[in-house]
């Protein structure tokens, strides 16, 4: 039974408190709007609970605890360097906490008004929101639909005790001895390589001929070197068929080249993609357009089908990432108070926090030629640069790609230490309309990482100072 049913008058309801829900109710304030947010769960989504911050966290503590066990090669000698899991859990949930005790008070300060339940829409300007037995009705002029995507389950790998999602081999009490990952795209190497750090003997079974399939060849080769120094066995063109389960750990089996075989582990880990949280909001419904898959489908300015009610984030096409929903919360956002806003996706920046980081922004050489330009491009390899040999961190590379003719930058492919920070100069020149000659003319500090994307810069100019 459902008691304490009411209606209250919102101008803009946003469904969803991840990454891009509450940074699009945040902006929606901001240009004077009245916003109520409704989140089922925790604020902050998956993103800040169970992906991008906690994972984020588990990897550097395993690269801590890597680099103090082996730093024998600057002279440091340290015995016995343990690892307390439990306190590294800890410390990993403490981060959390910080950051989702931030948005909360964030979405306070913009006076955003935040609602506990599971929306459900009842018409094209209403939902109902349910909470448990009790339940209440929002009216609203425009709508942010950004409820996210959870992981892909398998039928032949349904998740229990010891078939996990990333969410689970991230809230694991204990290092497993072994682990099985079925999939090699961006979760499951992280996570792979940040247990075989631990100690963990990891198996990857990846379906297609390559791991991080979507990425350049050369970005992958230095991870894969990595992955096999770690210990890491890594089986490509492999389908996992099934598993069996105990009290104490998993058989897997698969096939690769026509041959069956089986593997035996403590957990296996299904990373094989996540599905958009499209199919319990009563959208068939009010008429909004979804694909087959259940993605939303929405024009250049995060509109749906119905004209009120907007879609970001994993729920909408493209890849899925966190920073891609807050943009588009700030673009739909900004379209709702009247603003020319639009989406432009050339300056999206795509990160595997990997070993060695990959990290990537705009155009590849070959997708410009595909597109029409004539290219130039300059490569700088991180054993070329001092601040990296002082790190003794010299494992990578910065490509820049530009048009030949006018010097427009059209993209950059770092892989290497801190890629994931040295990307965003390159997007700023992409999105600025920055040529090479503007990066190399740009003063960079030494010794320091940064320099690397003038000298690829200097180095497509043909005139590279510390490479020949």
């Amino acid at each position: 039974m459902v008691v304490g049913e009411f209606t209250t008058e919102v101008d803009v309801l946003v469904i969803g408190a991840g990454p891009g829900g509450y940074v699009a109710a945040i902006r929606a304030a901001q240009l004077g709007k009245n916003v109520t947010l409704v989140e089922k769960g925790e604020l902050g989504g998956v993103c800040l609970n169970r992906g991008c911050i906690p994972s984020k966290a588990l990897i550097s503590a395993a690269h801590q605890f890597e680099s103090m066990s082996h730093a024998g090669e600057m002279g440091i000698e340290a015995d016995n360097v343990r690892v307390d899991f439990a306190k590294v859990q800890q410390w990993k949930q403490s981060v959390v906490e910080k950051l989702t005790g931030g948005v909360g008070s964030l979405l306070k300060g913009n006076k955003v008004e935040v609602m506990k339940g599971e929306a459900l829409f009842v018409s094209e300007n209403e939902v109902k929101v349910i909470d448990g037995y009790d339940s209440s009705r929002l009216r609203f002029n425009h709508c942010i639909i950004a409820t996210g995507s959870r992981p892909v389950e398998l039928p032949a790998f349904p998740y229990g005790d010891r078939v996990l999602s990333s969410t689970e081999a991230l809230d694991l009490k204990e290092i497993p001895e072994s682990m099985v990952v079925i999939g090699g795209g961006y979760i499951g190497i992280e996570l792979s390589q940040a247990y075989a750090k631990f100690g963990t003997k990891i198996t990857i079974l990846e379906g297609t001929k390559s791991i991080l399939p979507g990425f350049d060849a050369r970005l992958i080769s230095l991870v894969k070197r990595n992955l096999k120094k770690a210990g890491v066995n890594v089986v490509t063109n492999a389908m996992a068929s099934g598993v069996e389960q105990t009290d104490n750990g998993v058989t897997v089996t698969y096939s690769a080249k026509d041959e069956e075989h089986q593997v035996r582990a403590d957990y296996v880990l299904v990373t094989v993609g996540r599905r958009p949280n499209t199919d319990e909001l009563g959208l068939e419904a009010i008429n909004v357009k979804m694909d087959d898959k259940g993605f939303i489908e929405v024009d250049h300015q995060c509109c749906t089908s119905v004209p009120n009610i907007y879609a970001i984030g994993d729920i909408v096409h493209g890849p899925a990432l966190a920073h891609k929903a807050s943009y588009e919360g700030k673009v739909a956002a900004e379209v709702i108070a009247g603003q020319p806003s639009a989406v432009d996706y050339r300056a999206m920046p795509a990160v595997v926090f990997s070993d060695p980081e990959i990290a990537t922004v705009g155009l590849t050489e070959k997708e410009a030629k595909d597109e029409g330009y004539e290219t130039t491009s300059g490569k700088f390899s991180y054993a070329a640069n001092g601040r990296a040999l002082a790190l003794n961190a010299t494992e990578g590379s910065v490509t820049v790609v530009a048009d030949k003719e006018s010097g427009l930058v059209l993209g950059a492919q770092i892989v290497g230490p801190e890629a994931s920070n040295l990307i965003a100069e390159i997007g700023l020149a992409i999105e600025m309309g920055a040529t090479l000659e503007d990066i190399a003319l740009t003063i960079h500090a030494h010794p320091t990482l940064g320099e690397m994307t003038m000298e690829a810069a200097e180095a497509a100019l043909g005139q590279a100072i510390h490479s020949l």
